[in-house]
């Protein structure tokens, strides 16, 4: 019995703590897209030169990046915010390869060239953060942008 319990609490405290990371990497992720529209510029700097476009490539990440961001928040579309994440992360790969390659400085960032290439597996750390959440959880314990009674609700309503 009091081992059905401590695995229970153990459940409750790690489900806490999945949601917290989670509105974590959106409010990371909403404000680095957002960051694409207030100062443009340096993530136009480090898009490769083969691109085409770079203000343009830099504006449909940012929108990309605060729709994923968001749907994270969205019990009902969370699952496919963090397939898109991902695939955002790898898109913009190119970008974090072409910085360190060409050292490309950015303003405001140290000129290291480890901070360059130590960039790279940061990717591969936001990939897999997004994909913890495309496992299905519980919806009415996930965090969300919405009121519980509506995530019941339209759960009821998609059952």
């Amino acid at each position: 019995m009091i081992t059905d319990q401590n695995q229970t609490h153990k459940m409750i405290e790690n489900s806490s703590r999945k949601e917290m990371l989670r509105v974590l990497l959106a409010v990371f992720i909403i404000l680095a897209g957002t960051l694409h529209f207030v100062i443009p510029d340096p993530f136009v700097k480090i898009v490769p030169s083969s691109l085409s476009h770079p203000l343009a490539l830099v504006y449909i990440s940012g929108v990309f990046e605060i729709l994923g961001g968001l749907g994270l928040l969205l019990p009902h579309v969370s699952q496919a915010a963090a397939w898109g994440l991902i695939l955002l992360f790898i898109a913009v790969f190119p970008a974090n390869i072409n910085m360190a390659v060409n050292q490309i400085d950015l303003p405001g960032i140290p000129d290291s060239s480890l901070l360059r290439w130590g960039r790279l597996p940061l990717q591969a750390v936001l990939i897999a953060w997004a994909g913890w959440y495309m496992r299905p959880d519980n919806l009415e314990q996930q965090a969300s942008l919405l009121p519980r009674q509506w995530v019941k609700v339209i759960r009821e309503d998609l059952a």
